[in-house]
């Protein structure tokens, strides 16, 4: 009785050893987009010695409930479950085959849907070793539609300088959702808004919002959207129509008496174009030797006092009408010129050159003339440096008498040669008299 007890713990043993070295191998995570193909490995590593597989299952786990995917079984065959039963097959032929290989029971998504995601369970019934499985987690994402458009065709600047949205950029149906940014010297603002959809993707829609104006006339707009790690751009110029800007040109102040050939035009900045010039004289009406040609008034004959007065040249487009001004008074003789600023910069210009070169030329001979100083006294000292060892040289070892008497020099000694005009030294001449010694060199 010990022994069958003994071989019954035994085979027990046995039996759970065989158990433990059994194995599901799949991947811990998977992933792939909407409309593409993903695959969902699931392969099984036996024991030695094997056990036998009876079946295997694919399932589908969401939110706790299980759902059979497809079934792989050695004597029923293979079946692939609707609603999968179009975009799901097994990978390897011999899973098929009439005595089947169910060790590799990879599984294939084709059309992948948003609805696929979910966690798949992959389990292998054995004998005697009993169900073995392991999970992978299936998540599907969904690149959006992005695009970008303008509010309106024509955005027209107001003089009441409303703000108005401009453009749109939207990305649609994105899952994860995506991030919206605008890149523009527009001094604007941006909105952002946030749509869940029903399936999980999300829509996000952005506004740029500005104040219409001359200014933001032909400026680039360009909307970036991230998904993930990719990047779209679109971009827009925008069109805004605005009221002419107008100014008149051709008074140069200086209106005089008999001056031939004056006139004066109308400039206008204005989208859409100006269509309409009207000329008139304030308080008045235009003088009769006044041809007008478009936006240019030419004035026929000399000048005279009657051209005086302010002139009014009104600009009208589609969006509105606006005017310019301009006096213009006559002198009798013309207005003293100065010289054109070009010339002036070019002398100031000279002058500064000129005097920056006058110093340098100063510091140069300044420092040449003390240099040549500074030799001149040098040369001096030597010299008189040599006069004073030839005196001792030649000076008698033992004195006559105590009594030193001064005496003419000794003809026969070369005297010194003369100095030019300047400060002299005493010195001891070589006879025992006294010398005088100038020194080149003023002190």
């Amino acid at each position: 009785m010990a022994m069958c007890v003994g071989m019954w713990i035994l085979l027990l043993a046995l039996h759970v050893q065989a158990g433990n070295g059994q194995m599901v191998q799949m991947d811990s995570s998977k992933s792939g987009f909407v409309g593409s193909q993903v695959e969902l490995r699931c392969i099984f590593i036996n024991s030695n010695p094997p056990v036998k597989i009876s079946q295997v299952t694919w399932q589908k786990l969401l939110n706790g409930t299980k759902q059979n995917v497809a079934i792989a079984n050695p004597a029923l065959g293979v079946s692939v479950l609707p609603p999968f039963k179009e975009r799901v097959s097994f990978k390897q032929a011999a899973v098929r085959h009439r005595t089947p290989s169910l060790e590799d029971t990879t599984i294939v998504f084709s059309s992948l849907q948003l609805s696929d995601e979910a966690a798949y369970i992959c389990e292998y019934t054995t004998f005697p070793a009993g169900n073995r499985e392991n999970m992978v987690n299936l998540t599907v994402f969904a690149r959006p539609m992005t695009r970008m458009t303008l509010t309106t065709p024509t955005i027209v600047a107001r003089s009441s300088k409303r703000k108005m949205t401009v453009a749109t950029c939207v990305s649609a149906n994105g899952k994860p959702p995506s991030v919206i940014k605008w890149d523009t010297r527009l001094k604007g603002e941006a909105t952002f808004q946030e749509t869940r959809n029903q399936n999980g993707t999300v829509t996000v829609r952005s506004n740029y919002v500005v104040v219409p104006s001359r200014e933001t006339h032909k400026q680039k707009l360009t909307c970036i959207v991230t998904y993930r790690n990719e990047r779209i751009t679109d971009s827009v110029v925008l069109n805004v129509q605005y009221e002419p800007e107008v100014k008149i040109e051709g008074f140069d102040g200086n209106w005089y008496l008999n001056r031939q050939n004056v006139q004066l035009t109308c400039r206008a900045d204005a989208n859409p174009p100006v269509t309409i010039y009207q000329w008139k004289l304030l308080n008045g009406s235009l003088p009769s030797n006044v041809e007008i040609k478009n936006n240019t008034l030419f004035f026929k004959g000399p000048v005279s006092y009657d051209l005086a007065g302010t002139y009014i040249c009104d600009a009208t487009n589609g969006i509105g009408t606006r005017t310019g001004i301009v006096d213009v008074n006559i002198t009798e003789k013309p207005m003293p010129q100065g010289p054109p600023g070009g010339v002036i910069g070019i002398l100031g210009g000279v002058v500064a050159i000129g005097l920056i070169i006058g110093v340098a030329v100063t510091v140069f001979m300044v420092h040449r003339r003390q240099q040549k100083t500074r030799t001149e006294t040098d040369n001096d000292l030597i010299a008189v440096a040599a006069v004073a060892d030839s005196c001792v040289t030649q000076a008698p070892e033992k004195p006559e008498s105590p009594t030193r008497k001064v005496e003419a020099p000794d003809p026969s000694l070369s005297p010194a040669e003369p100095c030019p005009p300047g400060s002299s030294i005493l010195l001891p001449a070589c006879n025992g008299g006294l010398q005088v010694t100038y020194l080149s060199t003023p002190l």
